[in-house]
């Protein structure tokens, strides 16, 4: 038996913000990110919105980029101090992340961190809140998937987190939030939302319910990422409408090996931090090769090729599907390997065997199309470092 999960409530298009109007409830904590969507003025018309629903409003503010197990902590903490029973999480990536697992801190305080890193081992959550969720970036469309990705900067380790009871209750999608990216962070959240698409239609779990959601959204990327990068507001809305779509396609069919390798090295390097979204763009296209050596796998990138007005044989789909996204990685300013990125080789070359070993336990592998062992991903991780050709 197979299942299909997202969210109660979708809102979305401009002004979707204003449905928090509406909500029933007595206790709301916000949790926010660095400060972007209150110099922006966000925050102001979510508490006034609050406000005219009735509820008492708490902020928890600055959780970091890529956050760590002592912010979910201190967020676990302040809500059950609190005592909410809707927590809304607005920002990017991080906060809303962040805030499904205090989430489950805070319905089960005596639950430990690594029982939550075991995929599907949650326990079950509404017991005192619900979650809405409101995304200010447009990739990785937490707002509508069972994920929550958390760093320990102990170990360097990022861990994904994955059930189906941290899918939030309510999303609201409205583009007016994106408008506010920077142009990098465009970039680097358009390839993240390419990146799900992708890894979801190829995935071992993809479905005929999650394979429209995949091949519309590698359309609207492929369609409006470039202009959103420039500043086109159309197409910026239509980005964010479009990583909402890959979300839910790989939040219920998962994802592949491009992602267990970003997992494993975005705070991996002394020499540079990697985003996430930087480290899915780099790895897309050499991973693409290497599954490309399975069968069925190959089939469905060249059918991924060929929805995009790709002409040819299955080989020169997938060659050119490739090259496409190089493409898009240039005009984007996005490296094409780890070592134009600015990590350092020596680092890189003691450190490698080991995220290897880590990468090929990360969650997302299991789904990857193609098995590997970490003398493969080894292998693999050093083309992404020299910008060698996959032939393994």
């Amino acid at each position: 038996m197979n299942r299909f999960t997202l969210p109660r409530d979708l809102y979305w298009g401009k002004g979707a913000l204003e449905h928090l109007k509406e909500l029933d409830g007595k206790k709301a904590i916000v949790v926010l990110g660095g400060g972007s969507m209150k110099r922006f003025g966000f925050v102001d018309r979510v508490l006034a919105y609050l406000k005219e629903a009735g509820i008492e409003t708490q902020l928890f503010e600055n959780v970091e980029p890529d956050p760590s197990v002592e912010t979910v902590m201190a967020g676990a903490k302040a809500m059950t101090d609190f005592q909410p029973d809707w927590i809304i999480a607005m920002g990017g990536g991080s906060p809303i992340d962040a805030a499904k697992a205090m989430w489950t801190f805070y319905e089960y305080p005596d639950v430990t961190f690594e029982e939550l890193c075991i995929p599907f081992n949650f326990p079950k959550l509404r017991t005192k809140a619900k979650f809405l969720a409101i995304p200010s970036t447009s990739g990785t469309a937490t707002e509508v998937t069972a994920f929550s990705v958390i760093t320990n900067y102990q170990t360097g380790v990022k861990y994904p987190l994955a059930d189906f009871n941290i899918t939030p209750d309510v999303a609201i999608v409205d583009p007016e939030l994106a408008e506010t990216m920077p142009a990098k962070l465009v970039a680097h959240t358009g390839m993240d939302a390419l990146t799900h698409a992708i890894e979801a239609y190829v995935s071992t779990l993809n479905s005929p319910f999650t394979d429209p959601l995949a091949l519309k959204a590698i359309h609207m990327v492929f369609d409006h990422i470039a202009g959103s990068y420039k500043g086109d507001m159309n197409d910026r809305e239509q980005m964010h409408y479009g990583q909402c779509l890959a979300g839910m396609a790989f939040s219920n069919a998962l994802l592949g090996i491009v992602h267990s390798m970003a997992h494993k090295t975005g705070a991996a390097f002394s020499t540079g931090h990697i985003p996430h979204g930087c480290a899915n763009a780099i790895y897309l296209p050499y991973v693409i090769q290497y599954n490309a050596m399975d069968e069925t796998a190959h089939k469905r990138y060249a059918d991924i090729a060929r929805s995009v007005g790709i002409e040819g044989t299955d080989d020169e789909c997938v060659k050119a599907l490739c090259e496409k996204i190089d493409a898009y990685n240039v005009e984007l300013n996005i490296p094409k390997t780890l070592k134009e990125f600015g990590i350092n080789e020596e680092e890189f070359l003691e450190k490698v065997d080991k995220i290897a070993e880590l990468a090929v336990g990360d969650a997302c592998t299991g789904s990857n199309p193609r098995s590997i062992t970490p003398e493969q991903m080894s292998q693999l991780l050093k083309c992404t470092y020299y910008g060698t050709p996959v032939e393994f």
